[in-house]
């Protein structure tokens, strides 16, 4: 099996207690879109995907080589993950969502966008770094897909900021994101936030335990 080979089976059927059939076998329900087919009902073992994402750059847009047991039509698809949904609390996989991809043709996904660097107007202005925009929508053939955008935010100063515009994107790379959006900026803190200072805080605790006694003479908790 190939480093980014994933094998799963057609099934037949749908709910819960299908999801719980395949639980027992360490397999969980997936589903394959694209390339103007019907969705196809599938399982998979999670652990065999997470391991692929995991050892991927990409993440969700990392290209899968699909081998479907017993349907050598769908032998040498490939896929990106479009959607996967997780139980809550433990995190572990309960289903996926397969996209089919033709690697001649151009594809329309997200990618995240990573900040490097240190801001001057944070290391020396007092300014805070506000993200406003943590991935963009491009469109490129499959193999062209970046890991990530790229953002250097060591030249920003307060009151200025970097926008969808002004991104460095890979040759053969089409953003379909608003130009105009502000990825990041370098704002000062509010006044709020400045007024609230380590002695105002003290003052304030101060007083409040000044004005205990004469209120009631006992001290209440709360509910803890």
């Amino acid at each position: 099996m190939g480093e980014n080979a994933l094998a799963v089976e057609v099934r037949e059927g749908f709910g819960k207690g299908v999801a719980r059939k395949l639980r027992a076998r360490q397999l969980i329900p997936a589903v394959l879109y694209g390339r103007g087919r019907s969705a196809l009902a599938l399982s998979l073992d999670p652990a065999r995907l997470e391991k692929i994402l995991h050892a991927s750059s990409s993440g969700l847009n990392t290209l899968i080589d699909l081998d479907v047991q017993g349907r050598t039509d769908l032998a040498g698809k490939t896929v990106i993950v479009k959607e996967l949904q997780r139980e809550p609390i433990r995190g572990a996989l309960l289903h996926a969502d397969l996209y089919e991809v033709d690697l001649s043709k151009t594809i329309e996904v997200s990618v995240p966008i990573h900040v490097v660097g240190t801001a001057v107007g944070v290391a020396m202005n007092g300014g805070i770094l506000d993200t406003a925009l943590r991935e963009i929508e491009i469109e490129c053939l499959p193999r062209a897909i970046p890991s990530a955008i790229e953002v250097d935010v060591s030249a920003l100063d307060v009151g200025e900021s970097i926008h969808v515009r002004d991104l460095r994107i890979p040759e053969g790379v089409t953003v379909l994101s608003d130009a105009d959006l502000s990825v990041v900026s370098v704002v000062l803190p509010s006044s709020e936030e400045a007024a609230a200072t380590p002695e105002t805080v003290v003052e304030g605790e101060a007083a409040a335990a000044a004005a205990a006694p004469a209120e009631g003479g006992e001290e209440k908790k709360g509910k803890e």
